[in-house]
């Protein structure tokens, strides 16, 4: 019995499109609503120190702020990874993780052990990573100005 995987290929690509929108949209709003916290309570710590001059309290502010964002990062890694075990797409929780890291950071280093008809979930969550990764960047600018000033600030209270 021959069966036409054509027509059947628009299913399969129909459904990975639903499902991947669908996991793409929930990791980008938690993304932004935890992204955005960390930025806002960084820019309120470092405002508050900066007012009353202690910039050591704002080096750690900017580090801990850069800690919260890879643990973000690693948290979505993480619900992909577990999307990809409970639709058994994957059999264990580690070659999900492996799969989902290396699609998510778009290196590439695991090839792609889906199974026919989920192949193109792997775009989805590149897609993810590379909105992600870029919206982080875009805050980490921001802050990475706020510690170029702090940088002045203290060199120039110590030569002074």
């Amino acid at each position: 019995m021959n069966i036409d995987t054509t027509n059947f290929g628009y299913f399969f690509l129909f459904r990975d499109i639903v499902f991947g929108i669908a996991i793409l949209v929930l990791i980008l709003v938690f993304h932004g609503s935890l992204l955005s916290r960390v930025l806002i309570r960084f820019e309120n710590s470092t405002s508050k120190h900066m007012a009353v001059q202690e910039y050591n309290w704002v080096y750690f502010h900017f580090y801990c702020s850069f800690i919260h964002i890879a643990m973000i990062h690693l948290f979505e890694i993480f619900i992909w990874g577990g999307f990809l075990v409970f639709l058994n797409l994957v059999p264990n929780l580690l070659n999900a993780l492996l799969f989902a890291g290396s699609c998510y950071t778009t290196i590439g280093f695991i090839e792609d052990i889906l199974p026919f008809g989920w192949k193109t979930l792997a775009f989805f969550i590149a897609f993810t990573g590379l909105f992600s990764l870029a919206w982080t960047t875009s805050g980490m600018i921001g802050m990475m100005e706020t510690f170029r000033e702090v940088s002045q600030k203290r060199y120039k209270s110590k030569n002074s």
